[in-house]
C-alpha cells in the first residue's frame, strides 16, 4: 500500500451517513438491467435472512448482498482470479482449515473464504461460514424480482479494518485500524492492551514518510518502521519499547475473535447470523 495515500491524514472525520449503493440491475427498466435481474439469485433460510448473488460486469465473480429482504448490505467483492470459486466472500471470523492454503504454489490461501452457492436448477442455496454450512431455499424468480426492486442497498457496515498489529514481550498488543474504502469515516484508530481487552486510544495525528508511520495518541506515539532491520516502537514520554510485528493476513482469527476489538460487531455478511 502506497504511503502517499496516508500522508498527514486526519485521524477520524465523519461526512454523515453512508451513501446508498446502486445494485447492478438498477431499477430494472432497460433490457440489460432486466437480464441481470433474471440471472440474480435470492436465497432465504425462512427466518428473515436473505442472500443475493448477482453477476458482476467485467468480472467472473458474483456481487453478494445480505439483509432482511427489505434492506441489504453489499459484501465487498473478492479478487477476480482464476482459482477463486464463484460465490466466495471474506469473513475474517471464520476459516476452513481443510481448504487449500497455497493455491498453485502462489502463497494464496482459500482458508479465510466463505461461500454462497446457489443452484437455480435445484432451487437450492447453501451458505458456508468456515466449515459450517447452512441450507437455504431459492426464492421464486417473480418474487425475487419484486423483492430486489423494492429493497434498499447500502455499503458494508464495516467502517474500519486491521492495518497493522504489533505486540511487546509482555503480551500487550497494538492494533492499528484504517477506514475501509466505502466508509464515511476517514482515518485511523489505535487500540492497545492485552488479548481480549484492547482499549481505543484518543488519536492526535498521523504522519507518514519514507521511513515509516507515526500514530500519535494522547498516551504516546506508535512508530511503525518500514526498515526491516529496525524494530517498530511504542514511545511514551521518554520510554521507548520495541515491538514485534504480527502479520495481519496470517492472524485474522486472532484479530477478529480474540483481541476483543471486533467482539459483537456485525460485518454485513451471512455469517453474522447463520
Amino acid at each position: 500500500m502506497s504511503l502517499t495515500r496516508f500522508l498527514a491524514v486526519a485521524v477520524v472525520l465523519s461526512s454523515g451517513a453512508a451513501a446508498a449503493v446502486e445494485p447492478p440491475w438498477g431499477k430494472g427498466q432497460n433490457l440489460g438491467q432486466r437480464m441481470v435481474l433474471e440471472k440474480t439469485s435470492v436465497c432465504t433460510d425462512g427466518k428473515g435472512h436473505y442472500v443475493v448473488a448477482a453477476p458482476q460486469k467485467d468480472s467472473s465473480q458474483l456481487q453478494l448482498y445480505y439483509g432482511d429482504g427489505s434492506r441489504f448490505s453489499a459484501i465487498p467483492p473478492v479478487p477476480d482470479i482464476l482459482w477463486m470459486p464463484k460465490g466466495a466472500f471474506l469473513d475474517p471470523r471464520f476459516e476452513d482449515p481443510e481448504a487449500n492454503d497455497n493455491v498453485n504454489n502462489s502463497g494464496f490461501s482459500l482458508r479465510p473464504y466463505s461461500y454462497v452457492r446457489a443452484d437455480p436448477k435445484a432451487n437450492t442455496c447453501e451458505v458456508t461460514c468456515g466449515k459450517r454450512a447452512t441450507p437455504m431455499t431459492r426464492v421464486a424468480p417473480d418474487q425475487a424480482r419484486e423483492l430486489l426492486l423494492k429493497a434498499t442497498y447500502a455499503p458494508s457496515p464495516q467502517k474500519y479494518e486491521p492495518y497493522a498489529l504489533l505486540r511487546d514481550t509482555k503480551g500487550t498488543y497494538f492494533l492499528v485500524e484504517r477506514s475501509t474504502p466505502w466508509s464515511e469515516q476517514k482515518g485511523y484508530r489505535v487500540f492497545i492492551g492485552p488479548r481480549g481487552r484492547l482499549q481505543p486510544q484518543q488519536m492526535v495525528n498521523v504522519i507518514a514518510d519514507s521511513k515509516g508511520e507515526i500514530f500519535s495518541t494522547k498516551k504516546g506515539d506508535l512508530q511503525l518502521v518500514l526498515d526491516r532491520e529496525q524494530p517498530s516502537l511504542w514511545v511514551e514520554k521518554k520510554n521507548r519499547k520495541k515491538l514485534r510485528s504480527v502479520p495481519v493476513e496470517e492472524n485474522r482469527l486472532l484479530i477478529y475473535n480474540e483481541l476483543g476489538v471486533y467482539t459483537g460487531e456485525r460485518l454485513g455478511t451471512p455469517c453474522d447470523d447463520l
